[in-house]
């Protein structure tokens, strides 16, 4: 017979009575007095296990029932047994039980059954998807991300590869992970004692990317609509609850369009998936609602049910000037807000999510387009209440000598970027983008509290397990 998960069972897609069969791992067991054991089986189908009740009848309910522990995995064949008046719908009631795999040591099992400290998870992060809360992240991250793509391939939107490997800083930052192939024991020297990148695998130096941007530009200057959906990291030493080394980033790029136009875009995403995920998972909405962080519910439907403010960054610091709050990070024009005066804008000025525009340039990177002012750029941050920036984005500068000179401004080299640039050489137009990173929008779906916890794996500085 053929697994069927316990998402399936719990739903009543088997009548009561059917024959199934169900595959997973032990959470808890119980054994009464009446000759029977009470066991929670899960396979991270959804959010519940479903309990399976072993009558000491079956041949191995001594040697092999009774001695399973948290974690050991078990094929279990049976009938399906209604139980409306229980909390779960459906049970099952065993013919067989099979042990599929033992635990080495129960008393060792580092996933027991009882609370354990984020902290101590990170350090088993191969097991901790097997607990509620990291099962429960794994499965929103999962329809968060189904949910990226239908939006874009919806509105006719095409998915592009963008390399991880680049020559490129699309921050210009400088803050970059370098790759080699070259002996860092015997390094090759240039005359003047520099490092010799042509005798590097690439023939120059090259690094990890930070952002897929610069290169899906190119794919929107012929396809119009294009995304791109993958990791990105930024060697910046920052140990703190907001900062991961590697990341997925969400980068559409929109052909013919300007800064509204791109808020537009911006708005209707952030909309359309959290509406997916309320659809999709409220079993492991409902855990976060109640274990996690109280409120989280009605911060996502308060915020697919509101329309955005959208407010000039100038207004935004005059704003902040009069506010009676007093704030960390001094306030004026030109400094790039802070989280305080993010939260505090939408959280106690507006009460929704707002989505500032025109920055000062200064604070802001070389391909954003210039306004006619001057000192402002088409650059907007979408902030949202009890997190803050949630999306960067900006009108592109299709300008080539307005491009040009923002370079030169910032010192970075024109022939590094020779492919970019020609995308204003040949045929350029107005276009329009912006980055999502995607573990904050985990992190804001689900009220967990450190970014570290919204990855899989995360990468840190000093730490790379796993």
């Amino acid at each position: 017979m053929s697994r069927t998960s316990i998402s399936q069972v719990l739903a009543g897609a088997l009548a009561a009575g059917q024959p199934v069969t169900v595959k997973g791992w032990v959470r808890t067991r119980r054994d009464s007095k009446a000759g029977l054991s009470f066991i929670h089986v899960h396979d991270g189908s959804c959010f519940a296990p479903i309990q399976v009740v072993a009558s000491n009848e079956l041949p191995n309910y001594a040697g092999e029932v009774q001695r399973l522990t948290t974690g050991c995995s078990v094929s279990v064949r049976g009938e399906v047994i209604a139980t409306p008046d229980r909390p779960q719908p459906f049970e099952i009631r065993a013919d067989s039980v099979e042990v599929l795999g033992w635990v080495e040591d129960p008393e060792t099992y580092p996933i027991q059954p009882k609370q354990h400290s984020m902290e101590f998870l990170r350090g088993v992060a191969h097991l901790r998807p097997r607990t509620n809360t990291f099962g429960a992240v794994a499965r929103v991250r999962h329809t968060l991300s189904m949910a990226v793509h239908r939006f874009f391939d919806q509105r006719g939107f095409f998915w592009v590869h963008t390399p991880i490997i680049t020559t490129s800083d699309a921050e210009g930052a400088g803050e970059m992970f370098r790759v080699s192939t070259l002996d860092l024991a015997n390094l090759p020297r240039t005359e003047n004692g520099a490092i010799d990148f042509e005798q590097d695998f690439f023939g120059r130096a090259a690094h990890l990317t930070v952002s897929g941007q610069l290169n899906v530009e190119a794919y929107a200057m012929a396809l119009s609509n294009v995304y791109t959906f993958g990791p990105t990291f930024r060697a910046e030493k920052s140990n703190t609850s907001r900062h991961l080394a590697e990341f997925w980033m969400v980068e559409p790029e929109i052909a013919f369009a300007d800064l509204h136009e791109d808020a537009d875009l911006a708005e209707a995403m952030l909309k359309s998936v959290f509406t997916d995920l309320l659809n999709e998972r409220a079993d492991d909405m409902a855990f976060f609602e109640e274990r996690v962080q109280k409120g989280v519910l009605q911060r996502l439907e308060s915020f697919v049910s509101t329309s955005f403010e959208r407010m000039e960054y100038t207004d935004a610091i005059r704003h902040l000037e009069g506010a009676k709050k007093k704030f960390e990070f001094p306030v004026k024009w030109g400094v790039d807000l802070a989280t305080e005066h993010e939260r505090w804008l939408t959280e106690e000025h507006v009460g929704r999510p707002i989505v500032v525009m025109n920055y000062p340039k200064e604070i802001k990177s070389f391909y954003m387009r210039e306004n006619e002012d001057g000192r402002t750029v088409a650059a907007m941050d979408v902030l949202a209440p009890g997190i803050g920036e949630i999306i960067g984005g900006s009108q592109r500068e299709e300008r080539l000598d307005v491009l040009d000179r923002r370079m030169d401004e910032m010192g970075l080299d024109r022939e590094g970027y020779a492919w970019y640039r020609d995308l204003r050489r040949y045929g350029t137009v107005p276009h329009a983008g912006f980055g999502l990173g995607f573990e904050r929008l985990v992190v804001y779906a689900t009220g967990i509290a450190n970014i570290r916890d919204a990855i899989p794996y995360p990468r840190t500085p000093g730490s790379a397990e796993f």
